[in-house]
């Protein structure tokens, strides 16, 4: 009997109703919210949120959904960051093109050491991941389009489509919640797939989904260039935001940022790390002025965090809900 045969009876199917009422309003409700946001808040600040959400997502795809810890998110993001900066600032791209140019490199970036990486795994494969972000990070120290310790500054704003001046942060604003509500609203639909249910099926029981016939190894790999490349889309936008890329982007301690924000939202769930992200971007903006403090206080949130709700913020909320968020 094949795999195909046996799947029905083994593995959770995919749902095929469609989305939840529930997500739906959901979405609805963040779609709304996000709208009026930059009419409350400064809106770079918004921007920085979004960004950092959608970078959360993409880890979590591949730790909630892939069972895959990586502590090396940070080469994709950072090295989208500083392609899409170099793309607008020395070719002259247009805005959709330097993103594009940046999302496509961390793919094949996430490609390349996703292929080594799988062969390894539990602390072997986190490690793994490691030590290849480390040597992104040393190529960017060193070459010469990075511009080294002083990163790529005063990066331009290029028209959208070549026609739609992007130099107003409000009209950036838009083109940035498009970028990050499409790619949460696609790996939503990633994770509902029957490519997630088998993904999960791997993180619960992954020799039970090799007897089974999957090519559990290719699986993995599909899931990391796509946490990669989700993970270098929100890089290369948050490169046109900030105007600079910087080797803050490609540090470690990035990539350690990033998890925290999936562990305190809700690792495994679609929107915790969402709310995640929010939590420490805001923490840092509003607490900046205490200085290393700021990393002290999210320690101590982080332990508090994983003291009271072991399984994230939403995650707690889902269990008392009793349906999945």
């Amino acid at each position: 009997m094949s795999a195909t045969d046996t799947t029905p009876n083994t593995l959770p199917k995919a749902k095929k109703a469609g989305m939840p009422l529930l997500h739906k309003a959901i979405f609805l409700g963040l779609f709304a919210f996000l709208a009026a946001l930059p009419f409350f808040v400064y809106p770079v600040f918004a921007m920085k949120v979004m960004c950092f959400a959608l970078f959360a997502c993409a880890l979590n795809l591949l730790l909630g959904f892939g069972g895959l810890l990586s502590f090396g998110h940070a080469a994709y993001f950072g090295m989208a960051s500083y392609v899409a900066a170099h793309a607008a600032k020395v070719w002259g791209l247009s805005l959709e093109l330097s993103i594009l140019a940046g999302t496509a490199v961390a793919a094949v970036l996430g490609l390349a050491i996703g292929y080594l990486a799988i062969r390894r795994q539990g602390i072997y494969f986190a490690m793994v991941t490691l030590a290849f972000a480390q040597m992104v990070y040393f190529f960017a120290l060193q070459a010469g389009f990075t511009g080294g310790e002083d990163g790529i500054q005063s990066v331009p704003r290029n028209e959208l489509l070549g026609m739609v001046p992007m130099r107003d942060n409000r009209w950036l604003y838009w083109v940035v919640m498009g970028v990050t509500f499409g790619g949460i609203l696609f790996l939503y639909r990633i994770v509902h797939s029957p490519f997630g249910q088998v993904l999960k099926a791997i993180r619960e029981n992954e020799p039970r989904a090799i007897s089974l016939g999957y090519h559990v190894n290719r699986y993995k790999l599909m899931v990391f260039v796509l946490s990669a490349t989700f993970a270098g889309l929100a890089g290369a936008t948050k490169s046109q935001v900030f105007q600079l890329a910087s080797l803050t982007d490609v540090h470690w301690s990035m990539s350690g940022e990033v998890v925290l924000m999936t562990l305190l939202g809700g690792m495994g769930t679609v929107f915790g790390p969402i709310v995640g992200a929010a939590i420490v971007v805001t923490m840092q903006n509003y607490l900046a002025y205490l200085g290393a403090w700021v990393t002290v206080i999210q320690g101590i949130i982080f332990v508090l965090g994983v003291l009271l709700f072991r399984e994230g913020i939403i995650g707690v909320l889902s269990k008392w809900l009793k349906k999945p968020l």
